[in-house]
């Protein structure tokens, strides 16, 4: 049923991405068993989701023949002079190999070792395909939404002091090392999600099931509803609507990010020396092409996420976990791409579906529908703020300030004492299976 459903919103999103002009996740990920991959790292890390099922002797068979195709279609691609499209020119044989044991599992498989197999198959295709789905989101809030609400975020983020302002001025201080490095750990962050998920699933080819509660659920979630609250709230970011764009860190940076705008839709070139005036906010109209992804911010609520779940793990992955939230949560204020009240709605976000998925898993037990209605309404009531009260926030930064930290907080607080209750009284758990051979 989950994978009916699934399907079913990727045909829906590739119609809707070819209404507009723009290839869909479907199309995109058809081109990749042959052209240069946008992101090969992401495709051996779906391949390393999927593994998890197998045993060490299987695993490195996969991860062989995955590594053969590759150089296969490199020597091709080289022989014959073929001059492909830019992208990573590893990783189509991770995809191979992915597809591959789909359709092993169909032909030659039965039973439980089929359900497992295709579980596997499963989670590293939803990685894969939901990058993709993501990044058709992206296009489709670029054009379907022509006015974005830039002024109202950046009048209420006079609450907190305009971070974003304080850390882009940081950052552009540090010059091309601390952009690229901060921009390696913005950028990989699937890939860190994927580390702490291998921990959590690293006993599945054992025990023969997956556990009941893992960071790839709460990942695709987040990336599933986020995208729907863009379009209800499109913000560009400080980069774009109030400076240059990408043309500011082209000139201090070894390279530039590579997302179209050049400052021409800006309101003025503002950001990030002179934080932007108290006025009466208004929405503004901006390109085509720039996506409207900043509220809630994704990449913290992603962030917040690892960090959740790598409290379970050992030392260095706990301390892995927090360094990554700190970095994430520097890169995107300090990159300009979002707003300080952002990063409150991220984690407000984060902790309400975290707190959600464990709730379902227990049967919606009183202390967990109690706190995810709780976060519902905080994070509805900051959105709420930062629409219809951004100009009494920024006249009353002394109190607006402490309270909209004061209700993160109080999530926080909420998902803390739930989860430890929730752990002082563990669900049952199933008894494991045999171990059937895979393949």
């Amino acid at each position: 049923m989950a994978a009916v459903v699934a399907l079913g919103f990727f045909i829906a999103l590739e119609v809707t991405a070819r209404r507009y002009g723009v290839p869909g996740p479907l199309t995109t990920n058809v081109r990749e068993l042959v052209c240069p991959p946008k992101s090969g790292p992401l495709l051996y890390a779906g391949l390393a989701l999927m593994m998890v099922v197998f045993t060490w002797r299987q695993r490195f068979l996969a991860l062989g023949a995955a590594i053969g195709i590759d150089l296969v279609i490199a020597l091709i691609r080289w022989v014959f002079d073929i001059h492909a499209a830019p992208g990573h020119p590893f990783g189509n044989g991770a995809l191979w190999v992915i597809l591959g044991c789909a359709v092993l599992a169909l032909t030659r498989r039965t039973g439980p070792e089929r359900v497992l197999l295709l579980k596997g198959v499963g989670l590293g295709l939803l990685l894969i395909a939901g990058r993709k789905a993501g990044d058709t989101w992206l296009l489709i809030t670029a054009k379907s939404r022509p006015q974005v609400l830039d002024p109202y975020l950046a009048m209420a983020d006079h609450a907190l002091g305009n971070p974003s302002w304080l850390m882009g001025r940081f950052i552009t201080a540090t010059g091309a090392i601390g952009f690229n490095f901060l921009d390696t750990i913005y950028g990989q962050l699937a890939v860190a999600a994927v580390v702490v998920a291998l921990y959590q699933l690293r006993n599945v080819a054992a025990d023969r099931r997956f556990p009941r509660h893992h960071l790839v659920r709460t990942f695709l979630l987040i990336g599933l509803l986020g995208p729907g609250i863009y379009m209800l709230f499109p913000v560009v970011g400080p980069v774009f609507a109030y400076g240059t764009g990408t043309d500011h860190w082209a000139s201090i940076a070894l390279w530039s990010p590579q997302i179209p705008s050049d400052g021409h839709w800006a309101v003025a070139n503002l950001w990030p020396q002179t934080p932007p005036p108290l006025s009466t906010p208004h929405s503004i109209p901006f390109d085509e092409v720039t996506p409207r992804n900043c509220m809630p911010s994704l990449h913290t609520a992603w962030a917040t996420a690892i960090f959740i779940h790598s409290r379970q793990g050992p030392r260095l992955l706990r301390y892995a976990g927090a360094f990554w939230l700190i970095a994430t949560l520097c890169a995107t204020l300090g990159f300009g791409y979002h707003y300080g009240v952002d990063l409150v709605a991220g984690v407000v976000f984060t902790l309400t579906i975290e707190a959600g998925l464990r709730a379902f898993d227990r049967g919606w037990d009183r202390s967990g529908l109690r706190l995810t209605g709780y976060g519902t309404a905080v994070f509805v009531a900051l959105l709420v703020s930062y629409r219809f009260l951004p100009v009494r926030m920024a006249e009353y930064p002394w109190l607006a300030g402490p309270l909209l930290l004061l209700a993160m907080v109080s999530v926080i607080y909420g998902y803390t004492r739930t989860v430890a209750r929730f752990e002082r009284a563990p669900a049952p758990s199933r008894q494991p299976q045999p171990q059937p051979e895979l393949l």
